[in-house]
């Protein structure tokens, strides 16, 4: 017992290295706030979450794909996507990493409308905005007109 102390310190003292902050813009692509989001979703915009499977089942964007940052996402890279495809690409808030990184690799793959939703979906939530849970019929429609 007495030796799992120094490691139970020694696990608390690394908890703030952890938490690592999104950064407030990446190069390349536009951050737009919870307000400027949702014009774009009332556009057309296809949002794009890149968090774990059991995150997006407890919530989304309604309408949002799925392509988890460690798996699915890099199916973005295929060329069948038009690069100009408007793109908001969120995970949970400003305190994940996920969407930036995601939002690199989509400039680094040539998209040009990249829009960078770092309050993710925990703000989309705090205003009431439409929200999906994984269920059936689920439907994403995709339209770049009026943006």
């Amino acid at each position: 017992m007495h030796r799992l102390i120094p490691l139970l310190c020694a696990c608390l003292a690394c908890l703030p290295l952890a938490a690592q902050e999104a950064p407030l813009e990446v190069r390349g692509a536009i951050t737009v706030n919870v307000m400027q989001a949702k014009h774009l979703y009332d556009h057309g915009a296809v949002f794009i979450d890149v968090r774990p499977a059991r995150e997006w089942g407890w919530g989304h964007v309604e309408g949002a794909m799925h392509m988890d940052l460690r798996g699915r996402f890099a199916g973005l890279a295929q060329p069948q996507w038009p690069r100009d495809l408007p793109l908001v690409i969120y995970c949970d808030s400003e305190m994940g990493p996920q969407s930036a990184q995601a939002v690199e690799q989509a400039v680094a793959w040539g998209f040009s409308r990249v829009f960078y939703f770092r309050g993710g979906y925990f703000a989309w939530q705090l205003f009431d905005f439409p929200m999906g849970k994984a269920t059936a019929g689920e439907a994403l429609a995709v339209s770049s007109s009026d943006l």
